[in-house]
C-alpha cells in the first residue's frame, strides 16, 4: 500500500493490545483507515474485532500501543472528537412514543453544527416515516433511524458494528445503499460485519482479525485475487460435479478439453476462478471456528 500523509490518515492503530488478565484479547495489531474508505473489521466470535472497536470509540481502555482517530487519542474522550464521530450500535434504545423526525431533531441538538433534519431523514429514506412514532418502525425502519440518529451530528468518522444481523436480504440491501451515500458524502466508515457478501459489496479495504492478531489485510478482492491458486470445476462423464485446485490451470484444461473432445462430448459446467473474500475468510480463521465449536 503507498505510503500516506498524516493528513489522510482517519484511524491509526500501531501495536494495539488489550489484555483481560492473563487473557490477551488484542495482540498487537497495526492498521491504518484512510478518510474517505469504508473499512472492515472481519472475523469470528473472540477475534478481538469489538474490543477494538470499543477501544477506538473510547468505550474501552488498551493496555498497551498506540490509537489516534482524527488525530485525538480517542481514551481521552475530548468533546471536539465526539462531535466529529458518529456510532451506530448493535442495537439501540429510542424513545418509543415520539415520531420519527422528532427524534431526529432531538439528537440534532447535541451537535454543533447538525445537517438539516429533513436533509438526513431523506438520506437515510425515512421521509415518509418522519410522522410515524418509533415504536411502530420495523427491523429494517428502525436500523434507517440508527443510521440517521449517527448521521445527524454531520461526523467525519461514522461507525457501524453488525449494522445489518438479523435483516431479511431486502432490508440488508437497504442499509447497503444507506453506507454508499455515506461514502458519496466523503465520510469514513469503519464496519464490522460477520457477511462476507456485505465485506466484498462496502468495503474499499478489510482486515480479517483471528485471535487478537490480524492475519490478512486488503482490498476484498485481492484477498482473493491475489492467492496463486485457481479452482477449476466441471462436469465429469457420470454426470457428478468435480472440483480441483492447481496453481496454473492451463495443463489441467488442456487434459479436460482434450479427452471432452475425443469422446465428441461437449465439456459442460466448466469454470476457473480464484478463491472468494469468503474462502480466504474461510481458511484463515478455519483453526479458530473449530475450537469455538469444539469448546
Amino acid at each position: 500500500m503507498p505510503a500516506s500523509s498524516s493528513a489522510d490518515i482517519a484511524i491509526l492503530v500501531r501495536e494495539l493490545r488489550r489484555a483481560y488478565g492473563e487473557h490477551q484479547a488484542v495482540r498487537g495489531i497495526d492498521f491504518d483507515v484512510h478518510r474517505g474508505e469504508v473499512f472492515g473489521l472481519l472475523g469470528p466470535n473472540g477475534a478481538g474485532k469489538t474490543t477494538t472497536v470499543e477501544i477506538l470509540e473510547g468505550y474501552r481502555s488498551r493496555t498497551s500501543g498506540i490509537v489516534s482517530v482524527l488525530g485525538h487519542d480517542p481514551a481521552q474522550r475530548s468533546r471536539d472528537l465526539r462531535a466529529r464521530v458518529g456510532i451506530v450500535l448493535q442495537s439501540t434504545g429510542m424513545y418509543r412514543h415520539v415520531e420519527v423526525r422528532e427524534a431526529v431533531a432531538h439528537f440534532a441538538r447535541f451537535y454543533p453544527a447538525p445537517r438539516d433534519v429533513d436533509e438526513v431523514l431523506e438520506l437515510a429514506g425515512l421521509t415518509a416515516l418522519a410522522r410515524q412514532r418509533t415504536r411502530t418502525l420495523s427491523g429494517g425502519q428502525a436500523r434507517r433511524l440508527d443510521f440517521a440518529l449517527a448521521l445527524v451530528g454531520d461526523p467525519e468518522l461514522i461507525f457501524l458494528d453488525e449494522p445489518t444481523t438479523g435483516f431479511d436480504p431486502a432490508a440488508r440491501r437497504q442499509a447497503w445503499d444507506v453506507v454508499r451515500s455515506l461514502q458519496d458524502l466523503g465520510k469514513t466508515v469503519l464496519l464490522t460485519t460477520h457477511y462476507l457478501d456485505e465485506a466484498q459489496a462496502l468495503c474499499d479495504r478489510v482486515a480479517i482479525l483471528k485471535e487478537g492478531r490480524i492475519v490478512a489485510e486488503g482490498p476484498p478482492a485481492s484477498l482473493g485475487v491475489g492467492s496463486s491458486r485457481y479452482r477449476v470445476t466441471w462436469r465429469s462423464e457420470r454426470g457428478e460435479i468435480e472440483t480441483r485446485e492447481t496453481e496454473d490451470p492451463t495443463a489441467l484444461l488442456h487434459q479436460l478439453t482434450s479427452a471432452a473432445l475425443a469422446r465428441d462430448e461437449p465439456l459442460r459446467d466448466l469454470s476457473v476462478s480464484r478463491p472468494t473474500l469468503e474462502d480466504v475468510y474461510l481458511e484463515l480463521t478455519a483453526e479458530a471456528r473449530e475450537e469455538v465449536s469444539g469448546g
